[in-house]
């Protein structure tokens, strides 16, 4: 209990930081292979890592048909939408960063839809918290990167659109139905549906060319175990144990986040108004984490 206790307070740092990572490592492994072919070979070293955690745990399997299509379901939209989506939008040569911000709208996206479809609300705090994490991604990008009107159209906006309306759908299908699973076995299942339509969209529609570079066995293995294993296992915690639009108000931060990491890896400069958007967004978040929403007031 006290374990849990203390993962609850850490998961929320731990999941920004781990996400954060996620688009440097998928930048660097698109430029190597195309996107479904990446992220079935991702999948399949996750779903090979989990066969044998599973196996050793003797971790407890669904005891329902049907939960092994919702597991199905949410962990296609969650990993095939969301990181194919993000995978062509870069290697069709949107910025890193102008995927972040459309990415970055799925906090205001996954609380409209929390509220239509789960009957979550919002306070009048959380919903000000919303709006500051918001303005804090925008001025962090508007202030850190430069975009060309066509930057904003054709293929990569496309798939940058799927990946946004993939995990917003995948998190809330994930909160309202497969809350209650094994976290070990259901991610097994979720990873090895993943592989296997991953495989299939790559036999169909790609080369399947791949260059064995140190660069891309490095952001394969990064991405399947601290991204994949750790940052979605997080994920899927807090789900459990917070509403869905304070989970996804997390995703704020990336961005920020994401900068520093520029300025620490790779000398970017921050500048104040980076530090300003870091500001606000951090006071959003907090706003939309610790405000207590109309349901819970009642």
């Amino acid at each position: 209990m006290q374990r849990a206790i203390r993962l609850e307070h850490l998961a929320p740092g731990l999941f920004v930081l781990l996400w954060s990572t996620g688009f440097i490592g998928s930048k660097l492994g698109s430029l190597y292979a195309e996107p479904f072919t990446m992220t079935a070979i991702r999948m399949l070293l996750v779903t090979l890592l989990l066969v044998v955690l599973v196996l050793s745990m003797r971790a407890p399997w669904p005891n329902r048909p049907i939960a092994f299509a919702h597991l199905a379901l949410a962990g296609c939209l969650i990993h095939a939408c969301y990181l194919t989506g993000v995978l062509y939008a870069l290697r069709l040569g949107m910025p890193t960063a102008f995927v972040a911000m459309i990415a970055g709208v799925q906090p205001i996206l996954t609380a409209v839809f929390a509220r239509i479809w789960l009957k979550e609300t919002l306070s009048t705090w959380q919903w000000l918290g919303m709006l500051l994490g918001m303005v804090g991604v925008l001025i962090v990008l508007l202030a850190r990167y430069r975009f060309n009107a066509s930057d904003a159209l054709g293929p990569g906006l496309i798939a940058a659109l799927i990946a946004l309306f993939g995990i917003t759908l995948g998190t809330l299908y994930q909160k309202r139905f497969c809350g209650s699973f094994d976290l070990r076995t259901s991610a097994l299942v979720q990873y090895a549906t993943t592989t296997v339509l991953c495989t299939l969209l790559a036999y169909s529609f790609e080369s399947r060319v791949v260059q064995w570079t140190q660069e891309f066995v490095f952001a394969v293995v990064w991405l399947a175990v601290v991204l994949s294993l750790g940052a979605i296992g997080l994920l899927f915690f807090m789900l459990r144990r917070g509403a869905s639009a304070q989970v996804a108000s997390l995703f704020f931060l990336t961005p920020s986040v994401t900068a520093c990491m520029a300025y620490l890896f790779f000398d970017e400069k921050l500048g104040l108004a980076v530090l300003l958007g870091f500001a606000l967004t951090a006071t959003g978040v907090a706003l939309v984490a610790r405000a207590k929403s109309p349901a819970q007031l009642n």
